[in-house]
């Protein structure tokens, strides 16, 4: 049973630049997965902040792109000072991404922003409904503004008879929103957390791990991606209860 143990704490697999192990961390009873950050302070990351509907899902989206590094939601585009879920002001519900330049463009991320949700919806997205739920395109220079409003042509000449809403405005304040809502996918199946260890909210908000896990419980993954994770669970649900025995 100790040769099982000891097995299991050096069991290891990477994808997408996420490295997973199945390890017991400060004394606890069961065995947990930990996760490599991919910040090394190598490379300087940058932030790029979009409102697209429903920030639960909008941080998912972006949460499994190799070269994302980190997301958190907030509120960004409103004058509303320290604005809460509660009192959300003229602010629309925002994701921020932190990304490694050098692997993924911010081009690409327009194009993830474009594909995900419906960019001619007024006031709403689906069945959520109200201003702040509207489209934006927040940028910080004068390049990404271009590169947006390109985008953005490009998106209204394949359509017709619709009008592309989405705005494009300098980005002036993202507020991050409360730690209930940060990665909020993942914290609907709370084995993924789990997963994390004894890692704390304001970990998980920064973490490329939790990142990846909560793009994960979206189904927004690589399917490459969601057969590790798929693994990964099977391996600890299967082991659990013989690990317990050891203690």
């Amino acid at each position: 049973m100790r040769a099982l143990l000891w097995m299991l704490v050096m069991l290891m697999s990477a994808c997408d630049g996420v490295v997973f192990a199945i390890r017991l961390g400060n004394n606890e009873n069961n065995p947990q997965m930990a996760a490599a950050s991919l910040r090394d302070g190598s490379r300087p990351t940058r932030r790029a902040v979009f409102a697209l509907g429903s920030f639960w899902r909008a941080e998912a989206v972006f949460g499994c792109l190799p070269g994302v590094v980190g997301t958190q939601v907030g509120y960004s585009g409103g004058s509303k000072q320290n604005p809460d879920y509660r009192s959300i002001g003229d602010h629309a519900e925002s994701v921020e991404v932190e990304y490694d330049p050098t692997v993924i463009r911010y081009e690409q991320l327009l194009d993830i922003f474009w594909s995900s949700h419906d960019p001619t919806q007024l006031f709403g997205q689906g069945p959520d409904v109200g201003e702040q739920y509207r489209s934006i395109i927040f940028t910080q220079s004068d390049e990404e503004a271009a590169l947006a409003v390109v985008s953005r042509k490009r998106e209204q000449a394949k359509l017709v008879d619709t009008q592309v809403t989405t705005e494009i405005e300098a980005l002036e304040m993202f507020y991050p929103a409360e730690f209930e809502h940060q990665k909020f996918e993942m914290k609907r199946r709370p084995i993924l957390v789990q997963l994390l260890g004894d890692s704390t909210e304001e970990d998980n908000t920064k973490s490329t791990a939790a990142a990846r896990l909560n793009g994960y419980a979206a189904g927004m993954c690589s399917p490459s991606f969601q057969k590790l994770i798929d693994n990964k669970l099977n391996l600890y649900l299967k082991y659990k209860p013989k690990m317990q025995e050891l203690f």
